[in-house]
């Protein structure tokens, strides 16, 4: 028999956020992930996707991973400090340090890992963490594990950051401290303003760490948002994901030798779980190879962008202050919001709303990510539907 006190927790819990419209129904897609996508046997343009380059489904990714897999196997065996560290392990990280131009690198198995365990594995109680207010969870995740005192830092707010910077470093209270945010913030799609922080960060001595999640792949013709400010010898930390802009799985942090070794040894996420597969790192760097070699895709997922950011300004809706493809809708009402995105899957564009927690209550909103595997007249579709599901629920006049 079940714990009652279990259940009645979970029904009430779930019917508040129902209520709320805070629930999220998570759809299963029938087949590849890529510009359009089959939901429930109905097809879609899909605008949800962090398949930035569209290399989720690429034949040259997938012709790798199947190479790899014949050599290697479907899997490493084991964690990498017992005798899951493969040729094409180290092969990857070398590849990965010489993208970002550092010194090393380390993949973990996601970018969520990373974070968790590359934050604990350096700062601790007798530290102080600056965080961004609107940094991911992952990264709050990893703040609270380490044990350090996080000050959060208004959102992009440099004044705030010297502040509390400088208040920090005259308490005498801790030991270290490190100035964490994220490269591109993903539900608004502004930057990180790297050339102050650093100007921050060297004024007080602060540790630096910057979540390229949503920038490697997507900035500075790929190599990511530290690359674009030609900042590389200026950050502790770049880490970024590898299922996003890469589009296969897993995630990595790159820097000094140094670092790498020390993470090695005592990032938990990295000492004690399974090593990504020989595929998924095969394909990982066979996009790495194609974006140092070319920035077809790059060039393809910035036009899209402007394209449909211009679209859906000119026909009325807020679209924030994005600064890159990443393009909200801001809606506001939770519920208007999920309505809003299930008005445009009855009409043909898979467009999920982000509410709270995701975002700030009253801010809901449904956030659009184009891509490089997109084409105008698909974009064209998404501006027409869009038209006509925000006259019909008064969200443009």
């Amino acid at each position: 028999m079940t714990s009652q006190k279990l259940n009645s927790f979970l029904e009430s819990n779930l019917q508040e956020l129902k209520d709320n419209g805070l629930y999220n129904e998570i759809d299963t897609i029938q087949g590849p992930n890529g510009a359009e996508i089959t939901v429930n046997g109905k097809r879609l343009i899909n605008m949800s996707s962090n398949n930035y380059l569209g290399f989720s489904n690429d034949e040259r990714l997938k012709a790798k991973a199947n190479e790899a897999t014949d050599i290697y196997g479907v899997g490493a065996g084991a964690v990498r400090t017992i005798n899951g560290t493969q040729t094409i392990h180290d092969e990857l990280e070398d590849k990965i340090a010489a993208f970002k131009q550092t010194e090393a690198a380390v993949a973990f198995q996601s970018g969520f890992n990373c974070n968790m365990g590359a934050i604990s594995a350096v700062m601790n109680k007798h530290d102080a963490i600056l965080s961004d207010e609107l940094n991911h969870a992952s990264i709050i995740d990893g703040c609270r594990l380490s044990g350090a005192k996080v000050i959060r830092v208004k959102h992009q707010d440099m004044d705030d950051l010297r502040a509390k910077a400088k208040e920090a470093v005259e308490s005498g209270l801790y030991e270290k401290i490190m100035y964490i945010t994220d490269g591109v913030f993903s539900m608004d799609g502004d930057v990180a303003k790297l050339p102050e922080i650093v100007e921050i960060a060297e004024e007080f001595d602060l540790i630096t760490y910057v979540d390229d999640a949503h920038g490697s792949g997507v900035m500075g013709k790929g190599a990511g948002t530290v690359k674009h400010f030609g900042l590389q010898d200026k950050i502790d930390f770049q880490m970024g994901t590898l299922s996003k802009a890469v589009g296969v799985v897993g995630g990595y942090v790159a820097g000094t030798q140094n670092l790498i070794d020390w993470l090695k040894v005592r990032a938990r996420p990295f000492l004690f779980s399974t090593s990504l597969t020989p595929g998924a790192a095969a394909a990982c760097m066979e996009a790495i190879d194609i974006m140092t070699n070319s920035t077809d895709e790059h060039d393809r997922l910035w036009d899209n962008g402007r394209y449909l950011k211009e679209g859906l300004k000119n026909l009325g809706f807020e679209i924030g202050n994005s600064e890159t493809p990443i393009t909200p809708c801001i809606i506001g009402e939770e519920k208007k919001a999920q309505a809003f995105s299930k008005r445009l899957t009855e009409e043909g564009v898979y467009a999920k709303s982000i509410v709270f927690p995701t975002v700030p209550r009253g801010t809901g909103r449904v956030r659009n990510m184009p891509t490089a595997a997109h084409t105008k007249e698909q974009l064209d579709k998404v501006l027409a539907i869009y038209e006509k599901v925000g006259k019909e629920l008064n969200v443009i006049s």
